[in-house]
């Protein structure tokens, strides 16, 4: 694939249908959000970005550390505006303002994401309007140093 956003793609699509697990990071094993995300970043780099501390399965948890926005920044920099949200972007949520984001997906055209979805599997879900206002923060992954 030519782009990084095509990799992203490549291969968050490989995980579809891996069964969710809430912390877990295994393609066709289980994952949850996050490990999604961390095995997409595994595969795309070769290595993870960071050990993620334990955190509660309750993306509704009301707290005053918003880890999850604080790695997104750390390793992908900046937020982007939701107007510029291409496929292959990391898209972030949370269930209300007061709460941290406690959910990721993988934008993947228009009007859809990947994500794992509780209780579930990890899937192409519409990005209907009652995730689109939960929309936290969206992310670009950054350009990997060696194209795989």
């Amino acid at each position: 694939m030519s782009t990084t956003a095509d990799r992203v793609l490549e291969i968050a699509r490989t995980w579809i249908g891996t069964p969710y697990r809430h912390q877990a990071a295994r393609r066709g094993v289980g994952c949850d959000c996050l490990g999604l995300v961390r095995g997409v970043w595994r595969e795309l780099y070769g290595h993870e970005p960071d050990v993620p501390q334990a955190y509660a399965a309750d993306w509704a948890e009301r707290c005053g550390e918003d880890r999850m926005i604080a790695g997104a920044e750390r390793h992908f920099g900046p937020s982007l505006a939701l107007s510029d949200v291409q496929p292959g972007d990391l898209l972030l949520f949370r269930w209300q303002p007061d709460c941290a984001a406690k959910h990721a997906g993988i934008y993947s055209r228009a009007g859809y994401f990947i994500h794992a979805y509780e209780q579930a599997e990890v899937m192409e879900s519409p990005l209907v309007p009652s995730w689109v206002r939960r929309v936290a923060a969206v992310h670009r992954f950054p350009q990997p140093a060696f194209n795989q």
